[in-house]
């Protein structure tokens, strides 16, 4: 594993152990889907600014269907013009 991929694992980690820890005591509700939401953000911000937001090539970086990625803009609200959902 490269060194940036250790830094963001534990930058996850760490994030984790904080919100566990503001729980106090609480039990977390629907972990998984608000975590992928937080981190599926700033993933497609910043590739599709790489990208020069070509949907194409930002698709074929992430490894996914560009109907995919469009969906998941769209989600987002990460499309000019697009009304929010």
């Amino acid at each position: 594993m490269s060194q940036d991929n250790q830094n963001i694992e534990e930058c996850v980690r760490s994030s984790l152990e904080i919100y566990f820890r503001d729980l106090g005591g609480e039990a977390p509700n629907g972990m998984y889907d608000m975590l992928v939401r937080l981190v599926e953000k700033p993933l497609l911000e910043v590739v599709m600014q790489q990208a020069e937001q070509n949907q194409s090539r930002a698709a074929q970086w992430l490894g996914l269907n560009r109907n995919t990625l469009r969906k998941k803009l769209v989600d987002h609200q990460m499309l000019q013009g697009n009304p929010p959902n």
